[in-house]
């Protein structure tokens, strides 16, 4: 007699139980708005969800893991891919304090977490060794350290570019699927002669990785990728599991994180992206604006979903918001409004100069801290970092404690601790801890030499207080000749510490070259740092202002004593990207400051710079003043008139206040 047959059903392919509205442990109609409920609901399909600033995104995202799970699908069938495990823990955690704890058993990390898990598993469909190591990035660039060498590229005549740059390199043309060539052209173009070595370095890297079963951060991507494009048994068998696929923040997806988002819903079909397009601001880290642009394309039949009730910031900033991101060439449209009483237009400060700028902060932080409002609710953003040094002096003036976030503070940028070491041999022959700085600087002087230097100083054998003897020369290395030229030079016929620093500049300029391969993107902050010591009439004056410590020291962000502590942030916009604070300021809003002028070129970055004061703008709950100096320090022209940004420039009185600095006498 033939055996009966019995078919065992997935039970992640259908849900175990329908649950009317009513029956939901969560009322999801009371705790969401319509659009959030819109998403909430949503099942099976394609959704392009485009959350605009302060809508709830995470709620949403947390309330449809959890309504997922009361319908009876598996929390295993759920895959919640973000952008750091802190995201990813956060959602889990508040998904379970809303429901229970089967939202915590839901697939969720990052991208390369999900692959690593993934390749491991089903390793023998890619013909990987299970136990692959997995290289950091330091690892990595060692790595191409070794290559470099091996290949004797360190000793060009021509400078070759480091370790650091050339994993940039390899890791931005692999993240963005650019060519090599393409790339240097763009971003390094000194680097082009050598377009043909780093070929080989690359060809070089992936055997030696190969060969002893290494995966960069990069290869885990590319390996995913390409597993579920090929569509094996292996990939049909992990599809097969996955009935839901979610990713968060995906404006921030580069194309080859697009590519595994089609990979993984290939079997489905069922994905939500969630993602605003006015807040793609990193195509620095390879992201691509186009993919949530083209998501549609993607997923012919997307359905798209907008959330526009925002929670975070009064009409007024968001009517300032709305206005600047109406005018993108390329956008998804939409309104965002809020239900919150009524506050106070925007503010537009255009200040006589950047000293003028910096003190107008300074006076109405301590206002508005004195109205109520903690120094830890208030934040002054800006496009890049150095524009906060003027900032940082004053601030340091008024005793007001702060934190940066986002690139170097000024006093720990390399190449103005190098500049600053030099004028502090100027004021104290026997600053050692500069001397050391200064001494590794030059060509053949390593730890070693440098130490014996010293102690000559230290016991009065070396002196720059006359002009260096044939003695000198004869007897170290011929940089430590100049190097004793310049320091009698500066200290004996220049008294202004402007003056001091020209002649110091020409003479570090060749080494600056030398020794940071993207020395073009630091020659701002050098030009910065001539403007702020154009102020000053005293070396003394100026080394106490900056408040250095031994520049040999690592010397950190300010932290707080105790919780109770308030600090001031300053931040670059990247860095305040979800953030949000009562005010905000946002400096330096001048053309060729913000945007940039390096994005003039092309309007895709252009498009970029807009997006970016979009996202500074939409940080403000109550308060936001936009600042820019009316005038510019130039050593060469003196100062030179500054136009403000033309993200401002069109903006109407219905929308901003402008205010007028008047000087107290």
């Amino acid at each position: 007699m033939a055996p009966k047959k019995f078919v065992l059903k997935r039970t992640s392919q259908a849900p175990q139980r329908k649950i009317e509205e009513v029956n939901f442990e969560i009322d999801y109609r009371k705790e969401l708005n319509d659009s959030q409920f819109e998403a909430v609901s949503a099942i099976d399909g394609a959704y392009l969800v485009i959350a605009g600033a302060g809508t709830g995104k995470t709620r949403t995202l947390v309330f449809r893991v959890a309504r997922l799970i009361e319908l009876g699908y598996d929390p295993s069938s759920i895959l919640l891919l973000t952008f750091t495990r802190k995201a990813a823990r956060e959602m889990m955690n508040r998904a379970a304090m809303l429901l229970d704890n089967r939202c915590a058993r839901i697939m969720g990390g990052t991208f390369h977490s999900f692959a690593n898990l993934t390749l491991r598993k089903y390793s023998k469909f890619l013909n990987l060794n299970p136990n692959f190591t997995i290289l950091d990035q330091s690892d990595s660039q060692d790595v191409i350290n070794l290559i470099r060498g091996q290949l004797h590229l360190n000793q060009k005549q021509q400078r070759f570019p480091n370790k650091t740059t050339i994993y940039k390199i390899l890791s931005l043309s692999v993240n963005t699927e650019k060519n090599i060539a393409d790339i240097i052209t763009s971003e390094y173009p000194h680097f082009e002669q050598f377009i043909p070595d780093i070929f080989k370095i690359k060809q070089l890297y992936e055997s030696y990785k190969y060969r002893n079963s290494l995966l960069d951060y990069d290869d885990l991507l590319v390996f995913l990728r390409d597993f579920l494009n090929d569509f094996g048994p292996g990939a049909k068998a992990l599809l097969s599991g996955i009935r839901f696929v979610m990713v968060d923040e995906y404006q921030d997806t580069n194309k080859l994180q697009s590519d595994i988002v089609k990979g993984l819903a290939q079997l489905n079909h069922n994905v939500m992206v969630v993602g605003d397009d006015s807040q793609s601001i990193y195509s620095f880290r390879g992201a691509d604006f186009r993919n949530i642009m083209e998501f549609p394309k993607l997923f012919p039949d997307a359905k798209i979903i907008k959330l526009e009730e925002n929670y975070r910031s009064t009409q007024e900033i968001l009517n300032f918001a709305n206005h600047i991101i109406e005018n993108a060439v390329e956008k998804y449209s939409k309104f965002l409004f809020t239900r919150k009483s009524s506050g106070e237009l925007p503010g537009v400060i255009g200040a006589r100069d950047e000293n003028m700028q910096a003190r107008f902060v300074v006076e109405r932080v301590l206002e508005l801290r004195e109205e109520g409002v903690p120094l830890n609710d208030i934040a002054v953003l800006f496009r890049s970092s150095f524009m906060s040094f003027q900032l940082e002096i004053e601030l340091n003036k008024a005793n007001i404690p702060y934190i940066k976030v986002g690139g170097m503070k000024f006093i720990e940028t390399a190449h103005v601790k190098d500049l600053l070491a030099f004028l502090r041999i100027d004021a104290n022959p026997k600053d050692l801890v500069s001397w050391y700085r200064v001494l590794l600087l030059l060509e053949g002087i390593g730890p070693k030499t440098a130490q014996k230097i010293m102690e000559d100083i230290s016991e009065g054998k070396i002196s720059f207080a006359n002009p260096p003897t044939e003695e000198i020369k004869k007897n170290y290395k011929p940089g430590f000749y100049s190097l004793l030229e310049l320091l009698h030079n500066i200290s004996t016929n220049y008294t202004l510490p402007v003056d001091k620093l020209e002649v110091v500049l020409q003479y570090y300029k060749p080494i600056f070259k030398s020794k940071y391969d993207d020395y073009n993107k630091r020659q701002k902050d050098l030009e910065t740092f001539v403007n702020i010591v154009q102020n000053y009439k005293d070396l003394q004056a100026l080394l106490a202002d900056m408040a250095l410590e031994p520049p040999q020291e690592s010397v950190t962000d300010i932290e707080a004593e105790s919780n109770e502590e308030e600090y001031l942030t300053l931040s670059t916009i990247h860095s305040a990207k979800g953030l949000e604070w009562h005010t905000v300021f946002i400096i330096h809003a001048l053309e060729g400051y913000f945007p940039s002028a390096q994005s003039f070129g092309k309007l895709e970055t252009l498009e970029e710079e807009r997006r970016l004061m979009y996202v500074a703008s939409t940080r403000a709950k109550q308060n936001l003043y936009i600042c820019y100096p009316t005038r510019l320090f130039d050593r060469q022209s003196g100062f030179t008139i500054a136009k403000p940004s033309r993200f401002i420039s069109t903006v109407t009185e219905d929308l901003a206040e402008e205010w007028l600095l008047e000087e107290e006498f």
